[in-house]
């Protein structure tokens, strides 16, 4: 399959937006956008601020996750820490913030693995992923509406996790891969 090349062709331009909802981390809306065929379609956006996902390595190779209950899913969900950056934070300050607040551990080798959008046909969403390394204690107070289990998993188990369907939350899947194939990653 060919990859077109968005710069020259294949751009939508948008002709009206209007937005239906305003929440406290998503707003939502409905543009109106005019094809590169000309012909005029809809497009449903939320919009929702950058975020992060850690990857967390403990000294005895342990990958550090969290176990929290999601309502959108209802399901408990086993996924890396991750979460929204705040105004005017980095995703460097935020990772290490998240980690804090969600495993009561911090890093002294944070790495930048790249990103990705996390459902670019309606979401604009974009998690920045870091790979925690040189793990310390350093605990801050949880968001008040998260109920987090912190665990610790060999990566052959989170693997098999991933493998047999366990592991569904895609930021950890995508984090796992950007870090698998990361020269820092110590667990090969």
């Amino acid at each position: 399959m060919k990859h077109s090349d968005s710069k020259t062709h294949d751009v939508e331009y948008k002709i009206d937006s209007e937005k239906i909802f305003s929440g406290q981390i998503i707003d939502v809306k409905i543009d109106s956008v005019i094809l590169p065929n000309g012909k005029k379609a809809t497009r449903e956006i939320v919009a929702h601020s950058p975020a992060v996902v850690i990857v967390p390595v403990d000294s005895k190779g342990n990958l550090i996750m969290v176990s929290q209950y999601r309502y959108p899913v209802n399901a408990q969900v086993l996924e890396f820490p991750a979460g929204g950056l705040d105004e005017g934070e980095s995703p460097r300050d935020s990772a290490q913030r998240e980690l804090r607040e969600e495993t009561g551990l911090a890093s002294s080798k944070l790495i930048n693995l790249g990103g990705f959008w996390s459902a670019p046909g309606f979401l604009t969403e974009y998690l920045h992923a870091f790979l925690a390394l040189d793990l310390y204690d350093s605990k801050l107070e949880p968001d008040p509406d998260e109920l987090i289990t912190t665990c610790k998993y060999s990566f052959a188990e989170v693997e098999s996790m991933v493998a047999n369907g366990e592991i569904k939350d895609s930021k950890t899947i995508a984090a796992l891969y950007l870090a698998i194939n990361s020269s820092y990653f110590p667990l090969r």
